[in-house]
């Protein structure tokens, strides 16, 4: 599955209806689901890809600070929210993490404390694998390797957050004293 396919079964699971992540998780499993098990392999590999290239340390800063702190679990269930969002979100928040400021969906959690993580979003080539084969999605052979984030700063230090993620800081961070 090629990168423009991948992102268009995620439009098209957008477009179905109800944009809550977990809707467009259970549309993507039905529409992913009524392809060969060849695609739904290469729609897993190309999702590995794109968690792969997501993985970056500004991007879970930015997580941190939109849900009030994230684990591992919780920066990759993130990530499943992201993805659906679409290819724009996702690829612009991965280049400038910042940029999430700018989603309606955001900058109305600074105000409400809502949490974005969608792991069925993450779940969607294994439940469509079992929906179309009643099997499980075999093991990749070849897994796409994820950097290592040796270079993590402190989400928690305000003065930090404000130099790196200046519109996100202006939203979740409390404003300097006076």
């Amino acid at each position: 599955m090629r990168t423009d396919e991948f992102w268009q079964l995620i439009d098209q699971a957008r477009a179905g209806g109800g944009g809550a992540p977990d809707a467009v998780a259970a549309r993507a499993v039905a529409l992913l689901a009524r392809r060969e098990p060849e695609e739904i392999l290469g729609y897993a590999r190309h999702q590995a890809r794109v968690l792969a290239a997501s993985h970056r340390v500004d991007l879970w800063g930015a997580a941190y600070l939109i849900n009030g702190g994230v684990s591992d679990d919780g920066f990759h269930h993130f990530r499943g929210w992201l993805m659906a969002q679409g290819r724009e979100a996702f690829a612009r928040a991965v280049a400038e993490p910042d940029s999430l400021a700018e989603l309606p969906q955001v900058r109305a959690a600074s105000l409400s404390g809502e949490e974005f993580a969608c792991g069925r979003m993450l779940a969607v080539p294994w439940d469509a694998y079992r929906k179309a084969t009643a099997v499980d999605l075999p093991a990749d052979r070849d897994p796409v390797p994820v950097p290592d984030l040796n270079d993590f700063w402190d989400f928690d230090d305000a003065d930090e957050a404000r130099r790196r993620l200046p519109k996100l800081a202006v939203l979740f961070v409390e404003p300097p004293g006076e």
